[in-house]
């Protein structure tokens, strides 16, 4: 299975929010997607974490 489980983090208070699947082999670096912080109460950058 090329796809991968990932998780996302808020950059700003750090708080993983997101979870879903990625194609490792097309897209191998890491993602960053901009979507809403529940913590935050506002639209964020979340980023990729191991």
């Amino acid at each position: 299975m090329p796809r991968d489980k990932v998780i996302l983090a808020c950059t700003t208070c750090e708080e993983r929010n997101y979870n879903l699947t990625k194609n490792k082999r097309l897209h191998p670096e890491r993602v960053e997607y901009r979507k809403y912080c529940p913590r935050c109460r506002k639209h964020t950058t979340h980023k990729e974490t191991k």
